[in-house]
């Protein structure tokens, strides 16, 4: 008899398994024979894959990012950069949406047992930070913000929106301050902290929102490691 051919989706499946069986059981829920199960392959697949269960969870926190790379991609430049940088806030947010099991363990929200993540692995996501200091840099560079320091900037964008999207998908957010209301109120205001004129935000904002429908929303949630460019290099 000839040996089974692997399926080549039964990495990404065993993480999307995990992950959601850690946000919605917790950490007991985390081992090689449940996971299997769920997935419908054999215990083996976590060794052949992730080396056992470490490396499966470090690559929930790989994957979180590289799916979150995936939707900042889709964010084209243009001659708004201030409507490219709101855009990349909505990305971040339709990515939590998307793989909220994921978000969950890149940022620590979930807690992973007895198992481990080094400095490193915290820290693997920051390349995905670069495309907001890029932009930030270029709204800088077209006098829309007075703020002088684009990673500053960018970090400013990160800590407010993330926190939003936290609120959101723990459900704190209710009528008549849901969560819709409240993101386009923060991105107008994110625009204004850093130098732009309420104006001028509230201009860009509004352009990113109707971009928004045509760059972001039609893309169904895709894993970022499919992408060629999903991951940084190295």
């Amino acid at each position: 008899m000839s040996p089974r051919r692997s399926n080549p989706r039964v990495r990404l499946l065993l993480v999307d398994v995990a992950a959601r069986l850690l946000l919605e059981q917790g950490p007991q829920a985390l081992s090689t024979r449940r996971i299997a199960q769920e997935a419908g392959c054999s215990t083996m697949a976590v060794y052949t894959h992730f080396g056992g269960m470490s490396g499966l969870v470090r690559e929930m926190v790989h994957e979180g990012f590289a799916r979150l790379q995936h939707y900042f991609s889709l964010v084209r430049e243009t001659d708004d950069p201030v409507a490219d940088i709101a855009l990349l806030g909505r990305a971040y947010r339709l990515n939590g949406m998307a793989n909220p099991h994921l978000y969950a363990v890149m940022f620590g929200a979930s807690s992973i047992g007895g198992f481990s993540l080094s400095g490193a692995d915290r820290q693997h996501g920051r390349y995905t930070l670069a495309n907001v200091v890029r932009c930030a840099a270029r709204c800088i560079d077209a006098k829309r913000f007075t703020a002088d320091d684009p990673e500053l900037v960018a970090h400013q964008m990160w800590t407010s929106i993330h926190g939003l999207v936290t609120l959101e998908l723990g459900e704190y957010l209710i009528a008549p301050y849901t969560a819709d209301r409240c993101f386009e109120t923060q991105l107008v205001s994110l625009m204004v902290s850093v130098g732009d004129s309420v104006e001028s935000a509230t201009e860009s904002v509004a352009r990113s929102l109707d971009r928004l429908r045509v760059e972001l929303d039609a893309m169904s949630p895709v894993s970022g490691s499919d992408e060629p460019d999903a991951r940084p290099a190295g």
